[in-house]
């Protein structure tokens, strides 16, 4: 009887080539690690050398227009519907409103906020965003220094020169249960760079940096607790993780001591400050961002019409110090804290005289 021949040969080439598919997710080596914690601990930094220009790229600030004077008059005495910044100088003024150009729609110009027929009109929905903005750069740069220290934030810390910063988030519509073959997927199993395509739920930001879901890991009892740490928490908890620790380029022990991730005991200083980018974010997204869903085109906003919002990768983009550590609030004072400001009251209309003036003396 005659046997066909069988050679392994066209296998072990299709399984040459699956490996070569898998490892092309991978990064290949050499690598870089650089120690931050105790020998032992396995506290170690790793990166990808290759990386490092384009992030350095990314990260890199512009040219600071000399300061002006403050003398002079002052803008809310010179131009109409001044809300905010109106106690600046007609220079300090025209300064900021040239350097927010540049940040923010470098080639759209001022029309991009601005109404050219008539620079007081607020019919363009970016003007009334702007100012907002302004007021909340002010607000981060007043109450959240546990966060952005003296180094605060500008306006280009999160445009980058751009309208819409390359990394805002809308809350995810959930599919309902039986929807597709796979039934209630429960937000998890589909490829989301929130999550860096991890098998993780899409939509780590809804619960943290919205809500005041507490951040857990799984208990330490065979059931649950009643406190929580379910399952499902744990890859929650991970979700947001694995966000934070991409956007700001770091491993996880940048923040957590390896003995026990959960305990504060010994953990580096950066875990407190994360703590306050985490309530930073919700009080940013909450009094800021929501309520201007109402002011926002629908094309702006999200599948189930919320307001674009912030999470760490907004300001940080790769980097534990969004620009690294450059201040460059330094040169901008008028964004440094609140600005209070009441415009002047309008000077009283002449009455006519109720008798004809006598003969002059």
């Amino acid at each position: 009887m005659n046997h066909a021949h069988f050679s392994p040969r066209p296998w072990l080439r299709l399984l040459a080539l699956g490996s070569l598919v898998l490892l092309a997710a991978c990064e290949r080596p050499p690598m870089e690690s650089k120690q931050q914690g105790y020998r032992g601990t396995g506290m170690v930094q790793i990166t990808n050398p290759r990386l490092k220009g384009d992030v350095a790229a990314a990260n890199q600030i512009p040219v600071s227009i000399p300061p002006a004077s403050a003398e002079g008059p002052k803008a809310g005495q010179v131009y109409q519907n001044v809300k905010v910044l109106g106690d600046l100088s007609v220079g300090e003024f025209t300064r900021l409103m040239v350097n927010m150009t540049a940040w923010v729609a470098p080639e759209q110009g001022c029309n991009y906020c601005h109404n050219p027929a008539n620079l007081a009109d607020d019919s363009l929905y970016t003007k009334v965003v702007a100012r907002r903005m302004v007021q909340m750069t002010q607000h981060i740069n007043t109450d959240w220094k546990p966060h952005v220290a003296e180094t605060g934030v500008t306006c280009y810390t999160c445009h980058r020169g751009q309208p819409v910063p390359s990394n805002v988030w809308f809350t995810a519509d959930a599919q309902p249960y039986g929807s597709n073959f796979m039934g209630d997927k429960a937000g998890q199993n589909s490829p989301a760079q929130s999550v860096k395509l991890a098998s993780l739920p899409n939509d780590p930001f809804t619960s943290y940096l919205l809500g005041k879901e507490p951040i857990r890991v799984g208990g330490t009892t065979a059931l649950p607790t009643g406190k929580g740490e379910s399952i499902q928490r744990t890859e929650k908890t991970y979700a947001l993780m694995t966000h934070m620790s991409s956007a700001l380029g770091q491993n996880c022990t940048f923040c957590h001591n390896t003995q026990n991730f959960s305990k504060w005991d010994g953990a580096p200083p950066q875990r407190v400050t994360a703590y306050h980018g985490i309530q930073m974010a919700r009080d940013l997204n909450l009094a800021y961002m929501e309520p201007l869903a109402t002011v926002f085109p629908d094309n702006r906003k999200g599948e189930l019409g919320d307001a674009p919002k912030l999470n760490c990768a907004t300001c940080h983009q790769g980097v534990n110090k969004p620009l690294a550590g450059v201040p460059m609030l330094k040169d901008h004072p008028e964004l440094a804290a609140y600005r209070p400001y009441t415009a002047p009251a309008p000077a009283p209309a002449e009455t006519a005289p109720t008798t004809a003036p006598g003969p002059s003396q």
